[in-house]
């Protein structure tokens, strides 16, 4: 039951318009089935493609740390590490309006990208994400407070509640595996 985000990339709708159509479980379901997706692409792969320097021409991060990092194509460890951060956060946010608690601020840590080398520490932070997002998931309560919505910032997906924000950061994983496929594909390309 992987969620197909492409009305949205299309968009002929927003998140809040296909928040309704799933439930706590299925939340629960695409958040195994996108780590276990990741997963696939990057299990098996040689340390070497981890740290692989890829060429990518719309490489722009207007929240990179530095000024040199600003226009860096990211790595595999790099995309892998944002990803993760990126769902956690949703997730939690998610939480938090299920809970009934309303979104203030954002709650975001990244484990910094230049410490991720091996194939092993990209399966251990995807592992460690799965944990965190379903502890979240995990923390809603049995009548969750789908009535909060959530729409400062985020004014292209409407006014979203906790699926809608949960959703949110699945649907940012989704965005990141043609970019994964495609630093694959030029790190093997480099070895021929």
């Amino acid at each position: 039951m992987f969620i197909d985000f492409g009305v949205i990339a299309r968009k002929e709708a927003q998140l809040s318009d296909i928040q309704g159509q799933y439930t706590h479980q299925d939340l629960i379901n695409a958040t195994n089935e996108m780590i276990d997706t990741v997963l696939a692409m990057v299990r098996d792969l040689p340390d070497s493609y981890v740290s692989f320097q890829p060429v990518d021409s719309q490489a722009q991060d207007n929240a990179a740390a530095t000024e040199a990092e600003k226009d860096l194509a990211w790595n595999l460890g790099h995309v892998v590490v944002h990803l993760t951060a990126s769902g956690e956060e949703a997730a939690a946010q998610g939480a938090q309006l299920a809970r009934g608690v309303p979104v203030r601020a954002r709650n975001r840590y990244e484990v910094p990208w230049e410490m991720v080398t091996t194939t092993a520490q990209l399966i251990h932070r995807l592992e460690e994400s799965r944990r965190m997002r379903l502890a979240y998931l995990n923390a809603w309560p049995d009548e969750p407070h789908y009535e909060l919505l959530h729409d400062k910032g985020l004014e292209h997906y409407g006014a979203i509640n906790c699926v809608g924000f949960t959703l949110l950061g699945l649907k940012h994983d989704a965005d990141h595996l043609g970019q994964i496929a495609e630093i694959i594909a030029q790190a093997r390309a480099a070895e021929v």
